[in-house]
């Protein structure tokens, strides 16, 4: 497997990066087993967040006898630098480190910059001149905020959704990097479960030498599929390719990516994954979909007071109360048996 180079960071790691959300799900021997795993079978990027509950400690836990030899990407969700700085000694002391190889500002709407009269950055030039962190990232889930950062010059690297799913404007992205030799750190490279063809996935993303995908991993089976490619890389070909083509043809339009950053819902219904029922009934076929459960989480959808707090702050700007809708009278039609699946 390719190694690449995240831009002016010079960090050199295999093009099969370990993203460490789905952890915080995983009871922490399970979590320490799959981590010590990946890092055997030559996985060296993690990435993280302060937000992902006890992932860094997961993290930190198995990892910490090998630091030297990782590099550890983690994040800050902090509106002000007294919680930043609260933020930093939090994941420094969980990850059992003393120093941050990439801290990001998490999920921002707007690009933080030197004079903008929050501090931010200025504190994170602070950081890295004390050296609890080496280089200066960031995460977005806007284009439009992407573009401004890529263009200010301001940070070493930029994490952004990213797949084989993407419109053209998203995929620019990790060219106008390259130009200003900026890593480019791939999120929801599986579109949030909707891709469900890792092979497909992943020779979509090695024809970009400048990117480095981070798998959402919480199973052991997850794990060995990634690591197989480690000797056994995919690669685009016209097979791969055409099905890409009949994928996006598919998928072509606005889809929940199953984020959660629009939760908690006041009326509790479970937006991630109801918003998406009807691709997650085709592309991940289960009976559990259509159990009682889930016919109640369904039923939910009736109860929208539609206050519109889940669509301000779904980071891809989606209409998510008309999504709920359309997946709810899709899920009844499969249901009475008038839509096969």
């Amino acid at each position: 497997m390719k190694k690449i180079i995240l831009g002016s960071t010079g960090i050199s790691s295999v093009q099969n990066g370990f993203g460490a959300l789905p952890l915080q799900r995983d009871d922490i021997d399970t979590a320490v087993r799959i981590l010590q795993r990946a890092y055997e079978g030559g996985m060296t990027f993690f990435d993280t967040a302060r937000a992902y509950s006890d992932s860094e400690e997961k993290i930190g836990l198995a990892l910490s006898d090998v630091r030297k030899n990782i590099f550890i990407a983690t994040k800050t969700m902090a509106k002000n630098t007294e919680d930043m700085k609260k933020q930093l000694e939090t994941s420094l002391e969980l990850l059992k480190t003393d120093y941050i190889d990439i801290y990001q500002f998490h999920c921002v709407d707007r690009c933080y910059a030197p004079g903008d009269g929050t501090g931010m950055y200025e504190l994170m030039e602070d950081f890295k001149r004390q050296g609890l962190i080496n280089h200066i990232g960031i995460t977005a889930h806007k284009i439009g905020i992407a573009e401004e950062i890529i263009n200010s010059g301001l940070y070493e690297t930029l994490q952004f959704p990213f797949s084989y799913l993407s419109g053209e404007r998203e995929l620019a992205l990790a060219d106008k990097c390259r130009e200003k030799n900026m890593g480019f750190i791939a999120m929801k490279a599986l579109a949030g479960g909707i891709i469900t063809n890792s092979r497909m996935a992943y020779a979509f993303i090695s024809q970009y030498d400048n990117v480095m995908p981070i798998w959402g991993i919480q199973r052991e089976k997850e794990l060995e599929e990634w690591l197989s490619y480690m000797n056994d890389a995919p690669v685009m070909d016209a097979d791969i390719r055409e099905a890409i083509i009949k994928d996006k043809a598919e998928l072509s339009g606005n889809f929940c990516r199953g984020c959660g950053y629009c939760m908690p819902c006041p009326m509790n219904i479970q937006i991630n994954n109801c918003a998406r029922m009807s691709l997650m009934l085709r592309r991940a076929p289960s009976k559990a979909w259509l159990s009682e459960t889930w016919q109640e989480n369904m039923k939910q959808i009736e109860k929208c007071i539609n206050c519109g707090q889940c669509r301000s702050k779904c980071p891809y700007e989606l209409n998510t109360p008309e999504l709920l809708k359309a997946n709810y009278e899709d899920y009844k039609q499969v249901l009475a048996g008038k839509v096969s699946v």
